[in-house]
């Protein structure tokens, strides 16, 4: 099981919970989006939240999104 609360984008402060709720609040429909974003910024800073995730576990931006598209998140 996934901890939600763990963190994705260390630049931000961003868990799972966190990236989900902007995804599901603004509609966000690709990594572009997020990214350009201004209402809860991610993933523009280091950027390794958008490949390998900040603990290379593949626990990404990407990741969240698409959990958050199948309604996992």
């Amino acid at each position: 099981m996934i901890d939600l609360n763990t963190e994705i984008c260390s630049c931000n402060s961003l868990s799972i919970k966190d990236i989900a709720a902007c995804i599901k609040e603004n509609k966000f429909n690709t990594l572009e989006e997020l990214v350009k974003n201004d209402v809860c910024p991610m993933g523009d800073k280091c950027e390794s939240c958008h490949d390998v995730g900040i603990n290379n576990d593949g626990i990404n931006i990407p990741f969240v999104l698409a959990r958050v598209k199948r309604g996992e998140f």
